[in-house]
């Protein structure tokens, strides 16, 4: 069961429940989040929103709802019932405890909205994603790297060993008709399931609305829209383009990703680590795991880092740069087994540009050194661990 499995992220939680009078851990659905908040806070109450008696009293009676739970509770999915922020500030006004009660959601923008207005300043907000690979038991970290891109990142998959392709084929439509629908309510279904598997065929590539609007038949404004939808419920993350240009022309576009390679995986048909071994989109799928991994190591540990790639005009780039404080790593990703000493050339180019004083290359290969030109060659999961 997954629920033995010990989030990075717990410590922290617990951190801020300690600082803050309320803390909400969101992220997509099914990330782990109600398993998380009923292993670090045991001790209270636990309540759905789901649950159609709950739903029904936490909107048409706030008040009442709340006076139930005197010592605090965990309150899952809180954004079907937004009203209930309102009135929850009043509580956390009235008690000086602090992590009195724990919410989770899956719906970034309408929290936010609620959050802003009704509890700044008495919350504190963790993101919970799908498993790391730090995370997993070691079991499932000896596999082939193929193979965890495929089966993606999700506890149900990966402990229970669910069909990946059968599992997020209901995942999908789950999250259209829920979630998606909870935010906008969307006419055509199927246009907008499109508009998901067009984001999904163009991953790691510089986003491009026009042209996705026009494979789907919808206008940029809509597109733009339905990008924004993805977004604040964690199915797709823009990695943003590093500005500084060392007297060079830039690429001012973010680059498509998604949270989970699995998902993307399911809407492009990919089924098998075999498949995505010969497909053409093994590179980028490959560069998307390593940031999503990334940016799960920096959320589980509130480390700060803030994640650029940078290309210029004539093609230059470099797919992933770690900016920690004033400090640059900027990294190459390769799909690769066997290491080639091109895959450092782009790496040198913004050494010299920058001024930067190390580069890293990550693979999928065993041999690793550190270069007379400061580049650094890594296996990938050794990084990551």
């Amino acid at each position: 069961m997954y629920n033995k499995i010990h989030r990075d992220i717990t410590e922290i939680l617990r951190v801020y429940a300690k600082s803050f009078r309320s803390v909400l851990i969101v992220g997509p659905r099914q990330s782990g989040k109600t398993t998380l908040a009923k292993q670090a806070f045991s001790e209270k109450a636990y309540v759905s929103l789901e649950n159609p008696d709950e739903y029904e009293l936490a909107n048409q009676d706030p008040r009442a709802f709340l006076n139930r739970f005197t010592k605090g509770a965990i309150l899952d999915e809180v954004q079907r019932a937004p009203r209930l922020l309102n009135y929850l500030q009043e509580v956390l006004d009235v008690h000086d405890e602090d992590g009195l009660f724990i919410l989770t959601g899956s719906n970034n923008i309408l929290l936010q909205e609620q959050i802003t207005q009704s509890l700044a300043g008495r919350i504190g907000i963790l993101d919970l994603l799908p498993l790391s690979y730090h995370e997993l038991p070691e079991k499932f970290r000896s596999v082939d790297l193929m193979d965890l891109i495929v089966r993606g990142s999700y506890p149900e998959v990966i402990v229970k060993s669910r069909n990946p392709s059968v599992w997020y084929a209901s995942y999908i439509r789950t999250y259209v008709e829920r979630d998606v629908r909870q935010i906008k309510q969307i006419e055509d279904v199927l246009l907008f399931q499109k508009f998901l598997r067009l984001c999904a065929g163009r991953v790691g590539q510089q986003l491009n609305l026009a042209s996705i609007s026009n494979a789907c038949g919808v206008n940029v404004r809509t597109a733009q829209s339905w990008l924004s939808i993805l977004e604040s419920t964690y199915v797709v993350r823009l990695l943003q383009p590093f500005y500084e240009n060392y007297n060079k022309r830039i690429v001012k576009s973010p680059k498509l990703y998604f949270y989970d390679t699995g998902l993307a995986c399911a809407l492009m048909n990919i089924k098998t680590s075999d498949e995505l071994r010969l497909s053409h989109f093994r590179g980028a799928l490959v560069e998307n795991y390593i940031f999503a991994e990334c940016l799960k190591r920096s959320l589980n540990f509130q480390s700060g880092e803030q994640f650029f790639y940078w290309r210029d005009n004539n093609g230059v780039e470099v797919d992933l740069i770690i900016m920690n404080g004033t400090t640059l790593l900027p990294i190459e990703i390769k799909s690769a087994q066997t290491y080639n000493k091109e895959f450092s050339s782009n790496l040198k180019k913004f050494m010299a540009y920058s001024g930067n004083e190390k580069g890293l290359v990550l693979y999928d290969g065993a041999q690793e050194f550190e270069g007379t030109d400061r580049v650094q060659v890594a296996n990938w999961a050794n990084f990551l661990i």
